[in-house]
């Protein structure tokens, strides 16, 4: 298989990633959960449970395309350095299983929601915040699990800039982008109360969508990109 084609795949499963993490991670949320809210939440919930359920098989095909991503831009750039294109895999694959066990969260208020004959010891308050619980219980795995989100970017960062075959610009903004990521984890749990800034987490954004885009419409050029700007 060519670079080019490699590169093109690599956009493939990466853009698999962006869409299905942004529906799993944002959309959903967006549309059923009410954080001041338990019964709302709940009630959402009982009456979109397919968009729910969307979301869990969302977020599992998000977990399972980015666990095969690294291994591709590992083909890619093993050419550039292969201790960095290793520490790159390592660091995403190993939160996988993280996010994946994460969403057994989900699927438990699924159960919870499901009027079997043994809930009936709770009354209906009780259930609601343990629907509400489990969901906080989900995003504080996510919270942590993005440490890892954050530290692989680095070296990808660092392989895309050494590259030569793809815009440096993308590389600088994936290296700053783990920095952002490991703000937003540390803000989290040392300073609850105190709002992120929207640019913190700009880099990895712009970085992540413009590299999966130029990896997938453009591919590699044989010669360095800085020389055709």
């Amino acid at each position: 298989m060519s670079k080019n084609s490699i590169a093109r795949l690599a956009g493939l499963f990466y853009l698999a990633v962006v869409l299905t993490g942004i529906f799993n991670l944002i959309y959903v949320p967006s549309q059923l959960i009410v954080w001041g809210d338990a019964a709302a939440t709940a009630n959402n919930i009982l009456d979109s449970e397919f968009l729910f359920r969307l979301g869990i098989v969302s977020g599992v095909l998000c977990y399972i395309s980015f666990f095969v991503l690294p291994f591709i831009l590992y083909k890619l750039f093993e050419s550039v350095d292969k201790t960095y294109a290793f520490l790159m895999v390592a660091l995403a694959v190993v939160s996988v299983p993280i996010s994946i066990f994460n969403m057994v969260n989900k699927v438990d208020v699924l159960t919870l929601l499901s009027g079997a004959e043994y809930l009936n010891a709770f009354d209906a308050e009780q259930i609601h915040a343990q629907v509400m619980l489990l969901l906080r219980s989900y995003n504080n795995g996510i919270s942590v699990v993005q440490i890892f989100w954050g530290l692989w970017l680095f070296p990808f960062g660092y392989l895309v800039y050494k590259s030569g075959f793809l815009p440096k610009i993308f590389g600088i903004l994936l290296m700053v982008g783990c920095f952002g990521y490991l703000i937003k984890f540390f803000s989290y749990l040392l300073f609850p109360n105190v709002a992120i800034p929207i640019f913190v987490e700009l880099p990895a954004s712009l970085g992540e969508i413009g590299i999966c885009l130029w990896l997938l419409i453009m591919g590699t050029k044989d010669k360095p990109t800085e020389r055709n700007a």
